[in-house]
């Protein structure tokens, strides 16, 4: 198949985009935006760089000739220095998709949208608003994140007694959050899963499993089964746990004659992909330091607000400077 038909489908998907659409690069996560479509090329820029770069027509063709012949898979570490537009913009023909955890760029027969476009187009009557997510461990999570990049957390012996009462109130309310939340998922999740089927996501990937909980019965009960096996009394006097299970290995009692077995459900982290999160990581950490504008200036505000109320609620106040501050109120 010659790349004419394949080039002509992509400039429409291309000339498609919202004017505002924002889209990264596969590797380095660097943001650009489309400024225009041409016969034989695509211009681009970067954000916060007026810089306009054009992506030719023939390095495409390059491009989609290697994965063909690559059996319909690229390698994405395999692109030239400054290459990787490309792949993002290849990727919005719905015949090629970019697989973050694989690390490709691969030919597909279904249609895909591309996950490399990150912005929507604004409407009519305003621009879109900047959402929080609704749950409580995102606001301690972002003072978190703010307080550990301020601190020299390898040598915390050196950190000031309030910056690490700061840390400790945050770590506490980051780990009781986002336990609740944790549980709130698990819940979902256990009804979504299958045994010995592990279901993968960007980060890594989580299984369902049972785990089995045993409780002793009623001593009575327990010495009198023993008994009734052969076991003298006064060998498992107390029903220690520790007697019981030595009992049970000499006779042919089940677990569940002295046990109370109860079998429940839950998920288990089954394996972390740490490389894919430090990759993600340095992306937010790149786009956090090109932001600008409005945006970045409610998020500082934010963070400004929400690290005051930490700081008020953790300071050291004396009786004195509190009866002094209530009073003149």
């Amino acid at each position: 198949m010659t790349f004419g038909p394949t080039w002509n489908n992509l400039l429409e998907n291309v000339e498609e985009l919202p004017s505002d659409a924002t889209l990264v690069t596969p590797l380095s996560r660097k943001a650009f935006h489309v400024t225009d479509v041409q016969e034989y090329r695509v211009l681009i820029e970067y954000r916060d760089d007026d810089e306009t770069i054009p992506l030719q027509h023939d390095q495409f063709e390059t491009l989609y000739q290697r994965i063909r012949d690559s059996r319909g898979e690229f390698e994405l570490d395999r692109l030239p220095p400054d290459a990787e537009p490309y792949a993002t913009v290849l990727s919005l023909h719905p015949r090629f998709e970019v697989d973050d955890r694989e690390g490709t760029l691969r030919e597909s027969e279904t249609p895909t949208g591309s996950p490399l476009v990150e912005a929507k187009e604004d409407t009519d009557d305003a621009v879109q608003q900047r959402e929080e997510p609704d749950v409580d461990v995102y606001a301690d999570a972002l003072l978190l994140i703010d307080a550990l990049e301020r601190h020299d957390i390898p040598t915390l012996e050196d950190v000031e007694t309030p910056a690490l009462v700061n840390l400790y109130t945050l770590l506490s309310d980051v780990q009781r959050n986002s336990n609740e939340l944790r549980k709130d998922i698990r819940s979902i999740l256990l009804d979504r899963l299958h045994h010995d089927q592990p279901v993968s996501g960007q980060f890594g990937s989580v299984q369902r499993t049972s785990r089995t909980n045993r409780s002793l019965k009623d001593e009575d009960m327990v010495l009198n089964a023993l008994e009734a096996a052969g076991i003298d009394r006064e060998q498992v006097t107390s029903v220690d746990r520790d007697k019981v299970d030595d009992a049970l290995d000499v006779t042919e009692l089940s677990e569940s004659d002295v046990y109370e077995v109860e079998e429940s459900e839950y998920v288990r982290k089954a394996d972390v992909d740490e490389e894919e999160k430090e990759t993600r990581l340095q992306g937010l950490k790149d786009r956090l330091a090109e932001t600008d504008g409005e945006e970045a200036t409610e998020l500082r505000e934010e963070i400004e607000e929400l690290e005051g109320r930490i700081d008020e609620l953790t300071e050291f106040r004396s009786g004195r400077s509190f009866h002094e501050s209530t009073s003149s109120g």
